[in-house]
């Protein structure tokens, strides 16, 4: 396994960790907006949201933007 890899890995519970914490207040931060929102609907707005992010940062990645960060 690369470095690279083994670094990520080791770290990967707390990546997961940090993305629910996220995730989570998000959705108190919308529960406060809008008291009567839907749970399920919001929630599924954040995953595109999150998705979204992420294929930006995919494609900053594909034109090289980070390759030297």
């Amino acid at each position: 396994m690369d470095a690279e890899k083994k670094e990520l890995q080791s770290r990967k519970s707390e990546i997961k960790k940090e993305l629910k914490l996220l995730f989570k207040a998000n959705m108190k931060i919308t529960d406060w907006d809008i008291p009567e929102a839907d749970d399920k609907k919001s929630a599924e707005i954040l995953v595109q949201i999150f998705q979204e992010g992420l294929d930006e940062i995919k494609r900053d990645i594909e034109e090289g933007k980070y390759n030297n960060y």
